[in-house]
């Protein structure tokens, strides 16, 4: 059993509760991205895929602290990602 802390509400749980995050690059600068299959290289984060722990990730700036990022990354395509996930378990 794998254990891992989530970047939003800074609860230890197992791995495969939580998703990875990393960081990606687009035309308009940095993003970060959701990485469900934990393949993707590079640094990683870890989040509850819930709207609260996201939220609670984004006012904390945790992105930018555990990505070792520069400025404001773009996170909409995590944060249309999570809301996915909201909606397939409603």
């Amino acid at each position: 059993m794998v254990i891992r802390t989530c970047v939003g509400c800074r609860q230890r749980a197992e791995k495969s509760t939580l998703v990875r995050v990393v960081a990606g690059r687009s035309a308009t600068g940095v993003t970060v991205e959701p990485d469900p299959d934990g393949t993707r290289p590079g640094r990683g984060a870890h989040l509850h895929p819930a709207e609260r722990c996201l939220q609670l990730a984004l006012d904390r700036r945790a992105f930018v602290r555990a990505l070792r990022l520069e400025g404001s990354p773009d996170t909409d395509a995590l944060t249309d990602w999570v809301r996915n996930q909201a909606q397939r378990r409603a």
